[in-house]
């Protein structure tokens, strides 16, 4: 297929369950695609299931890029993501294929479409200092501090969110200045000679929230409390990103006999809802310039979003 020379770059975005994986495969197969993650979860090595990612199947269908790319084991960031991607979509571009950036993570779309805040390097002693501060205060006490010297930070981030909270102290800590200070004054990394086209997919709420209480039972059925059980295995600090994947700490108290199985599902279910409503209103905020659909993606919605795609990528 003859990709225009704007280089374009299409967007899938849309919150957990929406259907956005199909469409992305879709797409991939028609316009000869190649797909490129955009959910901080499914990097993961280690999470198949329980973070949906594409299956050994689908994999082998149609190219993927950044999914099951590190360890459990390692610290992952949105600015290592964002320097990852920039090469993968040159390169599917200099192959002349069409890159298909798909996920639910809005940061990650926010970090290749706007670029990153400058920040400089964070002294170690500042990040231990943190971390040691976290595990004896607590994610309250830590937020307390940072709505005194960051409350437009601090009102974008949860107490229980103890990476996030570490990150903006640490800027505070180590630079004298706020990171929503940084963010503003300006970011880098935008790839200027790409074009961005961004789909969102947003399904009825009820529709959504139906769809993903099934699909973390299915997930049970196909190997996720192995999978849960394997990770446990590994003794990770909890604090590391992996082990935020929805369903992951509560599948472990299970195992740890300190709740029941049906308890863990419920939890989940609640928690991935709630994620998913979280996502609904930031891609509805941060992305208002995308093509929206206002229903789960199914093979009826392929004329209209197909018709959007050949504006653009055909030459």
């Amino acid at each position: 297929m003859n990709i225009s020379k704007t280089n374009p770059v299409v967007l899938v975005a849309g919150p957990t369950a929406s259907g956005k994986s199909k469409l992305a495969m879709d797409l991939a197969e028609t316009f000869d695609g190649v797909i490129i993650n955009a959910d901080s979860m499914q990097v993961y090595a280690e999470l198949r299931i329980i973070t949906a990612r594409p299956s050994s199947e689908d994999e082998n269908r149609v190219p993927h890029r950044l999914y099951g790319v590190i360890s459990a084991t390692q610290n992952w960031s949105v600015g290592l993501w964002q320097q990852r991607v920039v090469s993968e979509i040159e390169a599917v571009q200099s192959d002349g294929k069409l890159p298909i950036v798909t996920g639910g993570t809005g940061l990650y779309f926010r970090a290749l479409t706007h670029g990153l805040a400058q920040i400089p390097e964070i002294e170690q002693e500042i990040r231990d200092e943190m971390a040691r501060r976290l595990k004896a205060e607590g994610g309250e006490a830590l937020h307390r501090e940072l709505v005194t010297v960051d409350a437009h930070t601090a009102a974008r981030i949860s107490p229980g969110d103890g990476q996030r909270l570490c990150r903006a102290l640490e800027v505070y800590h180590s630079t004298g200045r706020a990171l929503s200070a940084w963010i503003k004054e300006g970011n880098a990394g935008v790839p200027a000679h790409m074009r961005f086209h961004p789909l969102i997919v947003q399904p009825p709420r009820e529709l959504l929230y139906r769809t993903i209480n099934g699909r973390f039972e299915a997930m049970l059925g196909d190997g996720a409390l192995d999978e849960v059980r394997r990770l446990a295995e590994l003794g990770l600090d909890p604090a590391l990103p992996v082990m935020k994947a929805v369903g992951v700490r509560e599948l472990m108290a299970y195992l740890n006999h300190e709740i029941s199985l049906p308890e863990a599902i419920t939890r989940s279910q609640k928690i991935s809802r709630n994620y998913a409503k979280r996502q609904l209103t930031w891609f509805r905020n941060q992305m208002p310039e995308a093509k929206t659909l206002d229903a789960q993606y199914s093979e009826s919605l392929k004329p209209e979003i197909f018709s959007f795609i050949r504006q653009f990528v055909l030459t």
